[in-house]
């Protein structure tokens, strides 16, 4: 993690220039706040983002974390003039990382479920965000485009990101034509969960996190460790260590109120 929990728990307490944030009943809804520029990622964006999620990882209140987006292009990428060395005064009072903050990486270690929503069009660096969420729930009326190589450029980060989703001839397809794909197209990948109408979005997010909310969120905390866990992991290493990860979880309140809740026949009441 980039932040210490003492320093990610103090979130509320700063003021953040390009992210908006609301925490309501468990679930922490994160959007990206610079239209003017579609929602590039800059250095502020980029540490603002990672403190928000390091914050979601340490919070027991937070179960899930939604990432949306204000104006009329979803996230460009990078903001290549940022990096070039333009800078910008800025309001944000977020804490500096303790180490180079990749936006690809960020999402690695939240251990909750993170969905994007995703309501127009995602470029560049911002496959970024959609691979490091766990759901991504578009409109019909958003598109996906790698363009780097219009630019002499390619998308080494996002290749690395979008392999771990998706089959390696279609994401080298992807990276090495340009191309713009819709969002029931970039469905049949298993980039896109699921496409709705734009006016369906909310309701369909909603749904989702309604729906995972049913189950133990301790449970679901374990078993996305667990598959970050496997990156790493072979063989017999990863039997052992699954076996371990099944007994932290029969340690866990969820799982005893789960059990009590199937004797009794009732709803479990999760405390996560």
């Amino acid at each position: 993690m980039l932040y210490t929990q003492e320093e990610a728990l103090k979130f509320k307490e700063h003021t953040f220039a390009h992210l908006l944030s609301e925490e309501k009943d468990h679930l922490l809804t994160l959007t990206l706040n610079r239209p003017e520029k579609k929602n590039a990622l800059n250095p502020v964006l980029f540490k603002e983002l990672a403190y928000a999620l390091n914050y979601a990882h340490y919070s027991r209140d937070v179960w899930a974390v939604v990432i949306a987006a204000k104006g009329d292009v979803f996230c460009a990428g990078a903001d290549l003039k940022a990096f070039a060395g333009q800078t910008e005064a800025t309001t944000s009072t977020v804490p500096d990382a303790a180490g180079e903050v990749v936006i690809g990486d960020v999402f690695n270690e939240l251990y909750k479920p993170c969905i994007a929503k995703v309501h127009a069009p995602v470029l560049a660096g911002g496959f970024l965000i959609i691979c490091g969420c766990t759901h991504v729930i578009a409109s019909n009326s958003a598109s996906f485009s790698l363009p780097e190589v219009k630019r002499g450029l390619f998308p080494f980060q996002v290749m690395y990101s979008m392999l771990q989703i998706m089959p390696p001839r279609q994401v080298l397809d992807f990276c090495m034509r340009a191309r713009s794909v819709s969002a029931v197209e970039a469905e049949t990948f298993g980039l896109v969960s699921k496409v709705v109408t734009s006016d369906k979005l909310d309701e369909e997010v909603q749904a989702l996190v309604d729906d995972i909310f049913q189950y133990s969120p301790s449970a679901i905390r374990l078993g996305l460790q667990a598959y970050d866990d496997l990156k790493k992991l072979s063989g017999a290493d990863a039997h052992k260590h699954m076996k371990k990860m099944l007994g932290d979880a029969l340690q866990t309140e969820d799982a005893a109120e789960g059990l009590q809740a199937f004797m009794e026949k009732r709803k479990p009441v999760w405390k996560g």
